[in-house]
């Protein structure tokens, strides 16, 4: 019997009396110690129930400055003095955010938003944005139609791809205007030195194609100039090759440190990544002009103090010394404060103090100690990443790179914005 039917059949026994406004029947007694129990939940009526708040303080958040995104990007303007700008916004705006971050930008008069894939130019054009997705990995044949359609550029790297974007354009009565990707040695993708001439060669024979722009990718900018030099040398000799059959329009190897270090003349549209979000790869006197988009902060959790000879946290790879005041501080691997930073001597600021990390970092909180911050207390701000603490700071004692520290940041970390 299901649960509606025996519900029907308890109600058959009610009676409204005048002594019994509710109108459930009671058993009746004469014995004074026997208790009148209620009916089982899931035989009595539906009744409302108290219901938690929708809502509650976050334990960890980071604050993006959409104002410093836009800053950064003039500061880039006048450093590379390049003719077009395709911010890149992949991995949710390097984790500051998508949708927000495009919107902000999108009547800075920029020629294209850099992303990863076809899922990343459907949100932007679903936020409503003017400007152009440019799909800057190479996408899978069933993704493909989409891109004709909505006219998205993308980088194409093999003759195949060249081929089904025709035919897709062909299809639906289409000119799409494409972007040719060459490899001087990223080694990722891309059209290799020899294989030029066959490429310009059958280019010509897709007429639903139309050569918009060049670009390759430099993987050692930041760290390596001599061989830097040597990829843009090898990009400025297949550039001028293939200008001699294509009028392109765009030409693009600048990434941020290229943007704010090197000469490269037939560059004339950059692609700013990290410098976008407030910091340089590389020593660079225009690096004093960023402005740090992303704070990150949590509060603690819990304060006490452990005795001597007291483990924390997995492992029992901490042990106190002394009696020791700590916090317990409500972020965690699993919010993107990386594992790796355990025993490194990372920090958090708490009311003004560095207060270091203690033991290992779990999946949803760290402990800190406390011992110089004698007004710390349940509900107090921490800074995780901020004025205090640069994303720099963190990665170089994770062993990583503030690439990995932003985009590790996770969805659960809500983000708020300042315009």
């Amino acid at each position: 019997m299901c649960f509606s039917t025996w519900q029907f059949l308890y109600l058959l026994k009610v009676r409204k009396t005048d002594k019994n406004p509710s109108g459930i029947a009671r058993p009746k007694t004469d014995n004074p110690l026997r208790r009148e129990h209620p009916a089982p939940l899931f035989f009595q009526p539906f009744r409302h129930f108290p219901t938690m708040p929708a809502t509650s303080p976050p334990r960890a958040w980071a604050e993006i400055d959409l104002g410093a995104i836009r800053h950064n990007l003039n500061v880039v303007k006048q450093a590379a003095k390049g003719e077009y700008y395709m911010p890149v916004v992949k991995a949710g705006a390097y984790g500051h955010g998508l949708e927000q971050v495009c919107r902000t930008l999108d009547s800075e008069g920029i020629a294209f938003f850099g992303v990863a894939n076809v899922g990343e130019a459907r949100r932007i054009s679903q936020a409503g944005c003017r400007t152009r997705p440019y799909i800057l990995g190479p996408a899978f044949p069933e993704e493909r139609e989409e891109i004709v359609l909505n006219g998205w550029r993308s980088f194409i790297s093999t003759m195949e791809e060249a081929e089904h974007y025709n035919s897709l354009a062909r299809l639906y009565g289409k000119t799409l205007p494409i972007h040719l990707s060459v490899d001087t040695g990223m080694g990722r993708g891309g059209f290799l030195p020899d294989q030029l001439e066959e490429l310009l060669s059958r280019l010509g024979e897709l007429d639903s194609l139309h050569p918009e722009g060049l670009g390759a990718h430099l993987p050692c900018a930041d760290e390596d100039r001599e061989i830097t030099l040597r990829q843009i040398a090898l990009f400025e000799r297949m550039a001028a090759r293939i200008r001699e059959k294509l009028p392109l329009k765009y030409c693009h190897l600048a990434n941020s440190a290229a943007s704010l270090d090197y000469e490269i003349p037939s560059n004339n549209m950059c692609r700013p990544g990290l410098v976008l979000y407030g910091f340089s790869p590389i020593d660079s006197p225009w690096a004093s002009q960023l402005r740090p988009a992303m704070a990150l902060f949590s509060r603690l959790t819990v304060v006490r103090t452990l005795p001597e000879g007291h483990g924390i946290s997995y492992g029992g790879t901490y042990v106190t010394d002394h009696p020791t005041r700590v916090a317990t501080v409500g972020i965690g691997y699993a919010d993107g404060y990386l594992r790796s930073l355990a025993h490194k001597g990372a920090r958090v600021i708490v009311d003004g103090v560095s207060c270091p990390l203690l033991g290992r970092v779990t999946m949803d909180q760290i402990i800190v100690d406390v011992s110089r911050a004698p007004h710390a207390e349940p509900g107090m701000t921490a800074e995780i990443m901020g004025p205090h603490i640069p994303v720099t700071e963190l990665a170089e004692k994770a062993g990583t790179i503030s690439w990995e520290i932003f985009t590790g940041i996770g969805p659960r970390v809500p983000r708020h914005y300042n315009y």
